[in-house]
């Protein structure tokens, strides 16, 4: 989600690389799951997050929607997936009675990286630390892909830039698309090759999102 920010207000004025030390151990969030109750509609799900869905919960795109775990909202001028939260508090749908993360080990992309975040600059991105989002005091110094916890990640970062370059890509398709009708085409298209095809669990879920972005898988690029 493309967000105006002053770093200056919201950081703790630094930049970091994956490979950087950060303040955001909190202890395996003992005792809380604020964090999990309280994100609205702004956990988006990128084609790696399906993936990883579909491995922990044998579900498929359209299987994680007509369960009500994941649902279609318009961000940023495009119709993307985001967790769906359970009113009143409730969360998440994989926290488990006592508060925690079901499938810790497959969680979306921003789940992941919360307290961090992400600015985009020229050819690539950064991380900054969100100060003011996790509750926890006293947090104590992690590398940055260890928090994260994805292996292989520096195909994970490049994958990450493509989908977002990608997305910049189709705002601006879509702006200038001409009507309403072949904005829709366009929408759709995004949802339909990269998120309704089901992927392939046994295969390298990488060599399959570069086939669809170049238009190999036999949709339009």
């Amino acid at each position: 989600m493309e967000r105006e920010i002053d770093l200056a207000e919201v950081s703790d004025g630094k930049l970091y690389d994956a490979q950087d030390l950060v303040k955001v151990g909190c202890g395996d969030c003992a005792g809380c799951s604020s964090c999990c109750r309280e994100t609205g509609n702004t956990i988006l799900l990128d084609p790696y997050d399906i993936w990883q869905l579909g491995c922990v919960t044998g579900l498929d795109f359209s299987a994680l929607l007509e369960q009500g775990r994941i649902e279609l909202n318009m961000a940023d001028g495009v119709i993307l997936p985001n967790l769906k939260l359970g009113e009143n508090g409730e969360g998440c749908s994989f926290l488990n009675e006592e508060g925690r993360c079901s499938i810790h080990a497959f969680r979306p992309g921003l789940c992941r990286l919360f307290p961090l975040g992400r600015i985009y600059e020229e050819g690539g991105f950064r991380y900054f630390l969100q100060v003011h989002e996790c509750r926890k005091e006293n947090r104590s110094k992690v590398r940055v892909k260890k928090w994260i916890g994805i292996p292989q990640i520096g195909r994970y970062e490049a994958f990450v830039l493509a989908w977002h370059d990608y997305l910049k890509k189709v705002r601006e398709e879509g702006k200038n698309a001409g009507d309403e009708e072949k904005r829709k085409a366009l929408l759709m298209d995004v949802l339909k090759r990269f998120y309704l095809l089901p992927y392939k669990k046994e295969e390298d879920f990488y060599s399959q999102f570069y086939e669809r972005l170049s238009g190999k898988n036999g949709n339009p690029a």
